[in-house]
Order: structure tokens, then sequence, then C-alpha cells
């Protein structure tokens, strides 16, 4: 049996093992971000012989399940007497050999062929959150063997010292959970999620149009999500609400255009109302086809991806790339109107409904054949968002 020196020694080794490691799993997650697919093996990490085979997704699940499980066994054992390396030394034995490769293994294996560019980098972007955080707790792990005294076991997040270790535990936690989270969601829920999440921005966006319209003394809300427009509301009947706010860059954006005092005058020289309740339609048009697509194109993916040679992919990264820059530019937009400037809202609103119009487009077309009932509300879509 080792001395406790020995086993300290050897703590200390499997540590530092461990932290040369996370490091460099770091940058090849880092990297995913910046590339289409990954064709490098991570210290490590075997990856698919078949090229994508595995589900990325249900790994990175498993893999964080036990990454939370031997942090909190990690957690437990430096606060609590007695203080024992060896213990502390096979848990993060554990973590080398399974858990951290399976991890990296996870985010090398979604690729963008197989699971768009925009899942990827998600799923790339919280798989290096749970790498730092556990690199964070795993540093705080004693080198002289005794258990943290106070100051370093309970130092909040922020604190001048450094967090202490229950607060980096909990920031481990709270990665693994979102990571989780995201996988359980699967290939098609997470495109769904996005997509309500960029229609909730819109939504807000709108709302605060129609406030700043109100403020003039013309409501310019005669127009509802569900009225006539040759039917292109009738496909959307009873879908739900996405819950999540706008972002907080977008909020903010948000927050300076209802402090600003510019209103519409009387006279409106510049048909700015006129200009404000045509928005204010086609917005609500554009929010309906964010709804709709939501629930006719995408909640029919699979949990799981569609194989290599799928070209719904690449497909799905068009229309995103189009869904997730539309908010953006309304926010924009409202900018315009709030500055008065009817050349900029002319410019603006062409753009934000040309990309809408665009969208559709993309969407025609079911995933697999030619026509659809949806092909039918997008066309109709179509016709109304060219309307002024």
């Amino acid at each position: 049996m080792p001395s406790s020196g020995d086993a300290l020694e050897t703590l200390t080794t499997v540590v530092s093992d461990a932290l040369t490691l996370i490091g460099q799993l770091e940058v090849v997650v880092s990297g995913l971000s910046s590339q289409e697919i990954s064709t490098t093996a991570s210290p490590g990490v075997q990856q698919s012989p078949e090229g994508g085979s595995l589900d990325a997704l249900s790994l990175a699940h498993d893999s964080a399940t036990l990454i939370r499980a031997h942090a909190t066994k990690i957690s437990l054992l430096i606060i609590n007497e007695p203080f024992t390396p060896t213990a502390i030394t096979k848990v993060v034995r554990e973590l080398i050999a399974g858990p951290l490769p399976g991890l990296a293994a996870s985010a090398q294996e979604c690729t963008a062929r197989r699971y768009t560019r925009a899942i990827q980098k998600d799923l790339a972007w919280k798989v290096a959150r749970v790498l730092k955080e556990l690199r964070d707790l795993l540093s705080q792990i004693p080198k002289d063997g005794k258990i943290l005294k106070d100051g370093k076991k309970n130092a909040a997040a922020g604190a001048a010292g450094g967090k202490g270790s229950i607060a980096a535990t909990g920031l481990l936690w709270a990665a693994c959970d979102d990571l989780m989270a995201f996988c359980k969601r699967g290939f098609g829920g997470n495109l769904v999620y996005k997509v309500d999440q960029l229609r909730e921005t819109l939504k807000d966006v709108m709302e605060e149009l129609k406030e700043w319209g109100e403020e003039t003394g013309d409501d310019g809300d005669e127009d509802d999500d569900d009225e006539g427009d040759d039917g292109v509301a009738g496909i959307t009947n009873n879908l739900g609400s996405a819950s999540l706010s706008a972002n907080a860059s977008t909020q903010a954006m948000l927050d300076d255009l209802m402090n600003s005092q510019s209103y519409i005058p009387r006279d409106d020289p510049h048909k700015i109302r006129d200009r404000l309740e045509s928005c204010l339609r086609r917005l609500r048009l554009t929010s309906l086809l964010y709804q709709a697509a939501a629930k006719r194109r995408l909640k029919p993916l699979p949990h799981t991806p569609p194989t290599s040679d799928s070209n719904v992919p690449a497909r799905l990264d068009e229309v995103l790339a189009l869904l997730k820059g539309i908010p953006e530019r309304f926010g924009n937009l409202a900018m315009a109107f709030y500055d008065l400037d009817p050349d900029e809202i002319d410019r603006l609103m062409d753009q934000c409904f040309f990309d809408a119009f665009a969208a559709s487009e993309l969407l025609v077309k079911p995933w697999d054949g030619q026509k659809d009932e949806f092909t039918d509300w997008a066309l109709k879509f179509q016709v109304e968002i060219k309307k002024s």
C-alpha cells in the first residue's frame, strides 16, 4: 500500500495529466467552431471508423452525465475529512479514461454534413464550456494533503481571490445540465428550439414598434395574426408560442429604442405612420412564417440526424442563416423608425421582407417530395409579403 507521500505525489501527477488532456481537448473543440468538418483525431479520442455512425448527441449526453457525477465525488472529497488522495486519484483517472475523451469525440462526430453547421457550433460551444468548468474544478484539488479551508471552499464566483470549489462545482453542474438538455432535444428538437427563440425576438421587436406607434396617437394595430390575408394564418392556428425571451444584446438595443423621445409628427410629412402600419402587418406575417416553419418543416425532422449523404442539413443551414439574420435586420429597422428616416426605413424594409421571402422559398418544398400543405401556405405567404 503506498505511503501518504507517494499517494499525494501520484494524485498530483494524475491531476496534472488530466489538466494537460483538458487543455489539448479545448484546443481541438474550439477549432470545430471555425471548420466545417473535423478530419483529425484529438488526443485520446477514437473517431468512428464509419465516419459519423455514432449518435454524437447521445454520446455527449452520456459523457456529460458521467462528468457531472465524477465532479460531484471530487467536490465532496476535497472538502471533507479525511483527505484521501487515493480516492481522488481513482475518480480523476476514471475521467481521463472515459468521459473526457467521449465528450471530445461527440463534438468531433457532430459534423455539419450530418447535424447542420448550427448544431455543430452549438454543441462545440457547450462542450468547451464543460471542459473549462471541469478544468477550474480540478485546479482546486489540494496538493498539500489537506482539505480545502473555508475561504477556498466557499468563495463566490467573482471573488477577488477566485471562486471556491463549491461555486466551481455549481458552474460545472450548470454547464453539464445545459449540455444534457441540448442533447435530449435531439436533432429536430434543437432546430425547433432555435427558431422559436428567433421568433420571440421578432415578437419583441413588433411589440416595441406597436407601443411606439400608439404613443404617436395611432395604434396601427388593426390587423390580427388570425385575420384574412387570404388564409395565410390558417395553417398556424392553435400553434403554441415559444417562451424564451430575446437575447441580452437585442433587448439592450430595444431598451435604447424605447428611451428615445422621437415620435411621429402630427402632420407626418414623410408618411412614417403608413410605413409603420405596413411594417407591422408584414412583421406579423414573418412571425407566422417562423411559427409555421417550426411546426411543418422542423418538428417532423427525426430525433437523430439523416445520413451523411442527405442534402437536408445543407438546406437547413441555408434557411437558418436567413432566419437568424432577419430579427437583427428588424431591430435595425426599428431604429430607423425612431430616427424618422424614411429612406433608411424603405431600404431596411426591402431587405427584411426580401429575406423573409427567400426563407419561405427555401422551405416551399418538403424535405422529401415536391409539394405538401405547407407548400400552398408558403406560396400565399409570398404573395402577401410583397404587398405594401
